[in-house]
């Protein structure tokens, strides 16, 4: 590896700079011997970039000379306007990866290089997530960077579905926000270890402690400081490591210059606790630690990270770290920790299932080799100036150019003529891949969350699928220009197979394309898209919200139906009951088969279910779909001549139809989880305002100059409420929101939409042939 220039620097009294021996070899903080000390009270300690690390030359590994505990997956996640990207481009600049630093909102007429999008470099946000690999010490980080508004949540479902650790990124002042409990739950339901990063500590208010106890109270995370900062607001100037018990601090024009010092006095006392707050932290979750703990033992450091790398992987523990990424600050210790505490793919332990048996399960074996048959997953799609390109995650085995693989799904076979890795926008040909790794073939003509292989003995496997949120927000769109109608249904098509949130249909009654999405700005980006990618303008209706219907009341059924028209009739009977599901059931629709011996041949049962689900399709109370309730069979009757699947689909169909008619019907809305912050003395009319709005106000609590307050409001009545907040706030107001649930609609408007569908005359849209 070389000389550590540390040592160049300083000499023996420092034994090493963790960049080069430290543990999972990441690290810039430095291990002192007790004769450190001494040297330690020198007037000052400069320690340049590490050479002999991967922090100074920017190389990156080709990825079969890349073993499998080098290996980092990464993402990069938090709530809108946390820094991701800003903290994104840290990290490439100090890994060597880029040679200049830009800043997100691209003043300069660059941009951030994770922000490869012109909409992306305009808005200041980012639309879609962006992957790309470095290397930091002996390790190898594959990231990719989210977006943090709500409206693309869906790009952070998918990167973290393939992804074995998270960086979540929060705003030193704001603290946890409303997309960081998203983020965090999309965390659980993957079971992705994460390390977290106070950001933004040199802005006015901002404080750790408190973002800390939010971590606690609001997320329920066990929590403890690795780094913490050294002054705060304009006078942050570094951080201090609470295990190593010293700081560092990053001069030099980006801050890749890090000078080694003593704590200052005044913070010796705090970092002590902290030291002892985290031992007694990890000592609750962590078997090894908490036997020393009781025997009054005193861990060593080397114990120490052992236990905080332990209590992460199972994610019992997640690590603080602090910093100013914007003024670059605490970005290499975030590298360390990545390197130190988040798993390589050997240490996560991934399954197939088999597709006529989802109960089987297949463990997939992480070794980078051809010994075992390849399988991924494609996971994102793209398209961009070489074509559509497919994100794939590798779990198993090795794939190299010329090879064909194999789509689960389809049973299509396809030769693979090109393999990548992304560095952004800017593709990076390599000859083979190997499990652990993420890359790209390009021209693929397959969908996101499907499932290839190498070897057809594996071909009724699938990885787990991908979870899609249900579209919330609903506009009518057509093109400026009738004669553009074929870039139109390009762009369309498109869009669709890129993102499974974004659907189109088309509505017979009023002869347009309606597209359905997560919010205004998820639909108007796509406006946008189709106007700078396919040179074809178009208009946006006003947007509707996707109302549903449901039952409040438990409904028993017995049903028969009979049809004789000579020759073959149809018979069928049914029996059991339609009970109403709530909460997070809002929006689904079960079918349970209860029935018991032969009173229905079970091949009937898909007709049931069909039949009672297109009958859920279109309600009679306001056209919307029903959801919210299961049917349970639990007995029924067929005929040996005039019974089948046509005549028990139609059964149930006309079944359902027949009792929710007679059932006590309600209208249920999407509701918003809403956080706005305001100055303190806009507090008043802001809260009044969301009240006025169908709000309920669920907390405020101020941050400095600032109030933030937290509402649920229905989906409804936020259209256009970012112009009431400037006006009402003199420009100085922001807030965000994200879908929170399914509740029953108030009166009023349940009302509204049971008058303007019977003044539409009633009229169901949707043809179902009960013939």
């Amino acid at each position: 590896m070389g000389v550590c220039r540390l040592q160049q620097l300083v000499g023996p009294a420092f034994t090493a700079c963790r960049l080069c021996s430290g543990p999972g070899g990441g690290g810039r903080g430095m291990r002192r011997s007790e004769r450190a000390v001494a040297a330690a009270r020198q007037p000052m300690r400069v320690l340049a970039r590490c050479m002999s690390g991967g922090g100074g030359g920017g190389g990156t590994k080709k990825p079969k000379d890349i073993t499998l505990p080098e290996i980092r997956n990464v993402g990069i996640s938090a709530h809108i306007d946390s820094g991701k990207t800003t903290v994104t481009e840290r990290i490439l600049y100090y890994a060597g990866r880029i040679k200049q630093i830009h800043e997100v909102k691209g003043k300069d007429g660059v941009g951030a290089k994770m922000d490869s999008m012109e909409l992306e470099r305009q808005r200041g946000i980012t639309i879609k997530s962006a992957a790309t690999f470095v290397s930091w010490g002996d390790h190898s980080i594959n990231i990719i960077d989210t977006p943090g508004h709500v409206d693309f949540t869906i790009e952070v479902e998918r990167s973290l579905r393939v992804l074995d650790g998270a960086v979540l990124v929060l705003c030193g002042v704001a603290g946890v926000q409303s997309q960081t409990m998203t983020v965090e739950r999309q965390m659980r339901r993957y079971a992705v270890p994460a390390v977290a990063f106070i950001n933004k500590l040199d802005r006015t208010g901002a404080d750790p402690d408190r973002v800390n106890n939010m971590l606690r109270t609001r997320l329920r995370h066990n929590t403890g400081f690795l780094t913490y900062p050294v002054g705060l607001e304009r006078g942050l100037r570094g951080v201090c490591h609470v295990i190593d018990g010293h700081a560092t601090y990053f001069d030099g024009q980006n801050g890749d210059t890090l000078r080694h010092d003593d704590i200052p006095p005044d913070l010796r006392a705090k970092v002590a606790d902290m030291k002892c707050e985290l031992i007694e932290n990890l000592s609750n979750v962590d078997d090894e630690l908490s036997e020393l703990y009781l025997e009054e033992r005193t861990p060593t450091d080397p114990q120490i990270r052992a236990a905080v790398r332990r209590c992460a992987l199972r994610r019992s523990f997640l690590p603080l770290l602090s910093g100013s990424a914007l003024r670059n600050v605490g970005v290499q210790p975030l590298l360390d920790a990545i390197c130190a505490y988040l798993p390589h793919p050997g240490e996560v332990t991934n399954y197939a299932t088999y597709q006529v048996d989802e109960s089987r399960r297949l463990q997939l074996n992480p070794e980078r080799s051809s010994a075992h048959p390849m399988l991924a997953l494609a996971f994102k799609l793209e398209a961009n100036k070489f074509g559509q390109l497919t994100y794939f995650r590798i779990y198993q085995g090795s794939l190299s150019k010329g090879e064909s693989i194999i789509n689960t799904k389809t049973g299509k076979k396809v030769r693979v003529t090109n393999l990548a890795r992304m560095h952004s926008n800017e593709l990076e040909s390599v000859d083979s891949v190997f499990a652990g790794d993420i890359f790209t073939i390009t021209g693929l003509d397959c969908a996101s969350g499907e499932t290839f292989v190498s070897d057809p003995a594996l071909q009724d496997l699938s990885m787990e699928s991908i979870f899609v949120p249900k579209p919330v927000v609903s506009m009518s769109i057509r093109p400026k220009d009738a004669k553009r109608g074929a870039s139109f249904s390009k762009a369309l098509n498109r869009f669709q197979k890129e993102d499974p949130t974004f659907t189109v249909k088309y509505d017979p009654e009023t002869s347009e394309s309606v597209v359905s999405g997560m919010g205004e700005l998820h639909l108007d980006i796509y406006g946008q898209r189709m106007e700078r990618e396919y040179d074809c303008p178009v208009i946006l209706g006003q947007p509707k919200v996707q109302y549903r219907e449901t039952i409040k009341d438990r409904i028993e059924f017995d049903y028969l139906h009979r049809k004789q028209s000579g020759g073959h009739g149809q018979y069928g009977r049914i029996a059991g009951f339609y009970m109403p599901l709530v909460g997070e059931e809002f929006l689904n629709v079960e079918f349970w088969d209860q029935t018991r011996g032969a009173c229905i041949t079970k091949s009937y049962m898909n007709g049931i279910e069909r039949g009672f689900r297109d009958a859920c399709e279109e309600g009679n109370l306001t056209g919307s779909k029903i959801t919210g309730l299961r049917m349970v069979l639990t007995d029924g009757h067929e005929h040996p001549v005039d019974s089948g699947d046509k005549a028990f689909y139609n059964c149930s169909f006309l079944c359902f139809k027949q009792f929710y008619d007679m059932s006590v019907k309600m209208v249920i809305e999407p509701v918003m989880s809403v956080e706005v912050a305001v100055p303190f003395e806009f507090a008043g009319v802001i809260q009044g305002g969301l009240t006025s709005r169908g709000g309920e106000i669920l907390g405020v609590e101020g941050t400095g100059d600032t109030v933030v307050i937290s509402a649920e409001v229905p989906l409804s009545n936020m259209f256009g409420y970012i112009g009431e907040l400037r006006s009402n706030t003199e420009g100085k107001g922001d807030f965000t929101m994200e879908y929170k649930c399914y509740k029953p609609a108030g009166p009023d408007t349940e009302q509204a939409l049971i008058d303007e569908f019977v003044a539409g005359g009633s009229v169901m849209k949707k043809r179902f042939h009960t013939d």
